[in-house]
């Protein structure tokens, strides 16, 4: 076109096919417009169709994946649901294993109930059952609830799990479980220890002042010299002898040692051996009743004398035999057992200690449902060693146990005079038993002179000690020393100040005082107002 222009101009093409030209140059323009946009409208046709069937694709594809999540929420549900019903297996394995726990817990709990019960005999029995039953019951119930809080824990934490993967969750149940176990067991051990001691104890302390109440003997208190009364100082002279030879002939028939001086009206009789001292006591007793003196004579009273002691010891062994209800002793062990009847252990007559321990011994052991007779014997040959201790070298446990052996009795009688003064392991239950009521027989108040005198000069120092303290009006020591009951003033004291008098009083006992086991201080404050009516 631009070149038929330029021709035009130039004049060599002429104006009317110039123009015949420009009308072929339109249509073929307006052909080309009219088929471009017919190509558009088949390309936006085309492309309506595409949309219309991408919408539709996409519409199927969204319908495929809603299915899809569906039957995956119905997949996950299921592995939950049987994730669910695992876990509440192993719940069920774990609870049948806690309740087999408890089943055994409590066997072992009706044993230790039906052995308090063999030893309690008593009218509490039945109570003391029914609290039993009851804490039981609660802590089941307690025990129980734990479980199901545990339980409903574990099923609000299925969700938060669902993260994880399966081993995970096992992992982090089973350990959670295992600690929440630990606990529970751990604390019904404790629980149950506690109160097995607190029982034992309290029994124990039971039988012990239940038998000591049921038998307190009498003792006769002696020295370990003698002496004999004579009617002036001249027969002190008559009992010397020409030269000594009186005196000496009597040292040397009874192995004593005869002791004048100048202590007006009496001579002393000393020696190891209470037997030999009370033969020679009785001797010059006769000597001086009789007004002949001499060494034949010496002798022939001492000889007599020693008959008359060695029947006296029988007879002492015998009802020894009797009171304490013991049968089928040896007799050299019936002629030792009379012979403690002269022997003192810090002034406590050791026959009557020994009669008493027997009674003690066998008391507690009924209480326990022991043998009550081995117990009785066990007791009662306890301190046999001591009848002999003066001719065998050892201390008296040992000779006694020796000397028990030799003449046949028991084992546990033998181990009971060996172990009394745990010298060795208590392997055996009368042994214990012994000990505990020798220890009873020896140590309570007015059983021995010096513990009787100690004894009430510690009440007076604990009352004055109280009565020192201001604000303090009385006070009275009672249970044998073991309690101080502390009345003070409503005026001149306070609540405050009462705690802290009472406070001092105990710190004032411990610093001043030497005594065994404990005291116990009880304050009382009060107003006491009266008046009297006309």
């Amino acid at each position: 076109m631009e070149t038929n222009l330029i021709r035009i101009v130039s004049g060599e093409l002429p104006l009317v096919m110039a123009l015949s030209e420009g009308m072929q140059f339109v249509a073929i323009v307006t052909a080309a417009v009219l088929g471009m946009g017919l190509v558009k409208l088949l390309d936006y046709l085309r492309k309506r169709d595409a949309d219309k069937e991408a919408a539709q694709i996409i519409e199927r594809a969204e319908l495929e994946a809603k299915t899809l999540r569906k039957e995956a929420a119905v997949e996950a549900k299921e592995m939950a649901l049987r994730e669910k019903d695992r876990l509440e297996t192993e719940n069920n394995d774990i609870r049948n294993k806690l309740h087999e726990r408890e089943r055994q817990l409590d066997k072992k709990e009706d044993a230790h109930s039906q052995r308090s019960e063999q030893m309690l005999k008593q009218e509490k029995m039945v109570e003391n059952n029914q609290r039993r039953l009851t804490e039981k019951l609660d802590d089941a119930t307690r025990r129980q609830k734990e479980l199901d809080d545990l339980l409903n824990l574990e099923r609000q934490t299925m969700h938060q799990l669902s993260g994880l993967s399966k081993q995970e969750a096992e992992d982090r149940l089973l350990k959670r479980l295992e600690q929440e176990l630990a606990r529970e067991q751990g604390a019904l051990i404790l629980k149950y220890e506690k109160q097995l001691a607190e029982t034992v104890d309290k029994k124990a302390k039971e039988m012990l002042i239940t038998s000591v109440q049921r038998f307190a003997a009498s003792h006769t208190a002696e020295a370990t010299t003698s002496t004999v009364d004579i009617p002036n100082d001249e027969m002190k002279g008559r009992i010397i002898g020409r030269e000594g030879r009186n005196i000496r002939s009597l040292e040397k028939a009874t192995g004593v040692d005869v002791i004048i001086d100048d202590t007006p009206g009496v001579v002393i009789v000393s020696a190891f051996d209470p037997v030999r001292r009370e033969i020679a006591r009785i001797s010059l007793n006769k000597l001086i009743a009789d007004g002949r003196i001499h060494p034949s004579r010496i002798e022939e009273l001492v000889a007599e004398t020693e008959k008359e002691i060695e029947a006296e010891i029988r007879r002492h062994g015998e009802e020894a035999m009797q009171e304490a209800q013991v049968f089928g002793l040896h007799n050299r062990v019936i002629e030792l057992l009379g012979r403690l009847n002269y022997r003192t252990s810090y002034s406590q007559n050791v026959l009557r200690h020994s009669i008493e321990v027997a009674f003690i011994t066998g008391m507690l052991a009924e209480e326990m449902g022991m043998d009550g007779e081995l117990a009785r014997r066990a007791g009662l040959l306890h301190d046999i060693g001591k009848a002999a201790d003066h001719d065998t070298e050892g201390g008296h446990p040992k000779i006694g146990a020796d000397l028990l052996k030799r003449y046949g009795e028991a084992p546990e009688i033998v181990h009971a005079a060996l172990g009394h003064h745990d010298d060795l392991r208590p392997d055996m239950p009368y042994t214990v038993l012994c000990a505990a009521a020798d220890a009873c027989s020896a140590s309570r108040p007015g059983a021995r002179r010096e513990t009787l005198d100690r004894y009430i000069k510690r009440m007076q120092e604990l009352e004055t000690i109280a009565t020192g303290f201001p604000g303090v009006r009385q006070a009275f020591a009672i249970q044998a020393g073991r309690e101080v009951r502390v009345i003070a003033s409503a005026s001149d004291t306070t609540d405050e100040s009462a705690a802290k008098i009472c406070r001092d009083i105990a710190k004032a006992f411990e610093e001043q005082l030497t005594y065994p086991g404990e005291i116990k201080v009880t304050l009382i404050r009060e107003t006491r107002v009266t008046e009297v009516a006309h």
